[in-house]
C-alpha cells in the first residue's frame, strides 16, 4: 500500500515541481500578465500587462522594468521598492497570468526570379520560375505552345550586364526528339522567351 502512495505521490508532485523551474527559468515578455499580489495592502493586488518598453506600474512604486527579468527577479525589486512604505518588508507575489501572444513563424518563401513569355504560349506572360530553371520548364509553366506556335524557332531574348541583347534560338521539335538538348538551358531574371507564329504553310 505504501508503494501505491508513493506512486501516487510521484504523479501528482513531479508536475509541480516541472512547472515551478519552468517559472523560475522562464524571462518576461512585453505582453505578459502579470497577477501581483501584497498580504499586507489588498489595494495594491492588480493584474499587470507587460508594455511594450518591457515596463509594469504598480501605486507607491511607479513603473519596475519586468521583461527580460525571471517572476522572482521582479518580485524581489517589488518588494525593495515598497519596503519604505511599510513597518517591514511586505510579503508579495508575482505569477504569471498569461502569456503574450506570440506572432505566428512566417512562413519561409522560395526565391524566384522573373521569366517573360511572349507570343504563341497558351498562358503568355511573366512567370515566376525557380532559380535553375530550364528553358522546358519554363515553357510548361506557361501552359505549353498553342496549336500556332512556330516550334522550330523559339528564341531566349537574354540581356547581358553591359545591356547587349543576345538571342538564342531553339527547336523545340528537335528538343522533343532528344536530338537537341537546348531544352535544359539555365534562364536567368529578366529572360525573355519568344513564340513565334507558323507562317501557313511551316
Amino acid at each position: 500500500m505504501s508503494i501505491l502512495r508513493r506512486l501516487l505521490a510521484l504523479v501528482f508532485v513531479l508536475p509541480f515541481l516541472a512547472a515551478t523551474a519552468w517559472a523560475q527559468d522562464y524571462r518576461v515578455r512585453s505582453g505578459d500578465v502579470l497577477q501581483i499580489e501584497v498580504l499586507e495592502d489588498a489595494t495594491l493586488n492588480r493584474t499587470a500587462i507587460v508594455l511594450p518598453d518591457g515596463q509594469v506600474s504598480l501605486p507607491l512604486v511607479g513603473s519596475v522594468r519586468a521583461a527580460g527579468r525571471s517572476l522572482a527577479q521582479v518580485q524581489e525589486d517589488l518588494i525593495a521598492r515598497l519596503t519604505p512604505n511599510f513597518a517591514q518588508p511586505p510579503t508579495v507575489f508575482v505569477t504569471l497570468s498569461a502569456l503574450a501572444e506570440r506572432a505566428p513563424a512566417t512562413a519561409r518563401v522560395a526565391p524566384t526570379m522573373d521569366i517573360y513569355v511572349l507570343g504563341a504560349a497558351n498562358s503568355p506572360g511573366k512567370v515566376d520560375v525557380k532559380p535553375g530553371a530550364t528553358l522546358l520548364q519554363a515553357l510548361a509553366q506557361a501552359g505549353g505552345l498553342s496549336p500556332f506556335a512556330a516550334k522550330k524557332r523559339i528564341q531566349l531574348r537574354r540581356v547581358d550586364k553591359s545591356g547587349t541583347e543576345q538571342v538564342y534560338k531553339f527547336d523545340l521539335d528537335a528538343i522533343e526528339r532528344g536530338a537537341s538538348g537546348g531544352g535544359a538551358t539555365r534562364l536567368m531574371g529578366g529572360d525573355v522567351i519568344v513564340i513565334p507564329q507558323r507562317k501557313l504553310f511551316e
